[in-house]
């Protein structure tokens, strides 16, 4: 076997597949011959760089269908999924990995002085709903469409501030803490399908949700100083591990929270 021959011709969905990690996982998957199924919300002045990302897949040889939709929109998702379905059945293909990378969220004290700065619950629920939550409603539309192939990753996108306190990161900590729990009862459920699921905590990386948190530049100079490694993770880093992740090899690695950080929570 070649070592790119294992994902040839297979296809991912990737949620929030735009930009960060998202972005950087298509376009990875792309060069070992994956099709990319991308959902993601953008307006006119960020379309460029979809554009982009959708230019670069075609580039690498391989297919690109993505769709400007709200991921947590019910009505959106199954739309969505029934047109994939389609042309999926039509192409005899199914779905390899499903990539949840969703970055919108809330990010807003609980308790303050000035009351109307609070995290409301409204926004509280919305940070869990697109978050976390949506990651169990893509992947029960996926299984009851029966669209999953053999052998099937899934992937959330976790944080050590699912562990850790960073200021204002309460609702997104909630979130990627539902994330984490939402995965190992995934590994559970889905296992006699041979299908897994992990949660893969990337250590800090200069990412735009990453820029939206107040007090990034002290998140960013406390992680080099305690990553051995002595840089930041970059998005290469979790779209390289993803790729080994996928490996037939790896079809016993299910329900963890697996560190892609060169050390950092380590010190």
């Amino acid at each position: 076997m070649e070592i790119k021959n294992w994902l040839k011709d297979e296809w991912a969905l990737i949620l929030g597949s735009s930009s960060g990690f998202g972005a950087e996982v298509s376009k990875k998957l792309s060069q070992y011959g994956v099709n990319i199924i991308g959902i993601h919300l953008d307006r006119k002045g960020t379309m460029q760089n979809v554009e982009e990302i959708i230019n670069t897949i075609e580039k690498n040889g391989s297919k690109a269908k993505f769709y400007n939709i709200t991921a947590a929109d019910e009505t959106k998702r199954r739309e969505c999924l029934d047109e994939v379905s389609e042309f999926l059945k039509n192409n005899e293909k199914k779905i390899k990995i499903l990539l949840h990378s969703l970055a919108f969220g809330s990010l807003k004290p609980y308790v303050s002085e000035d009351n109307s700065a609070n995290v409301t619950q409204k926004n509280m629920e919305m940070t869990l709903d697109v978050m976390a939550n949506s990651l169990v409603y893509w992947t029960q539309d996926v299984c009851s469409r029966k669209l999953f192939s053999k052998n099937a990753r899934i992937y959330a996108m976790s944080s050590a501030g699912s562990r850790k306190i960073w200021p204002t990161y309460g609702p997104v900590s909630a979130a990627k803490s539902a994330l984490e729990s939402h995965i190992r009862q995934l590994a559970v459920e889905l296992a006699p399908h041979g299908i897994t699921a992990n949660s893969l905590c990337a250590g800090v990386t200069l990412t735009p949700a990453l820029e939206k948190i107040p007090g990034n530049k002290e998140i960013v100079d406390g992680a080099l100083k305690a990553n051995p490694s002595n840089r930041l993770t970059l998005p290469e880093d979790v779209s390289g591990s993803i790729i080994a992740l996928s490996h037939p090899g790896a079809d016993w690695i299910t329900g963890n929270i697996i560190r892609i950080d060169g050390g950092e929570e380590l010190s």
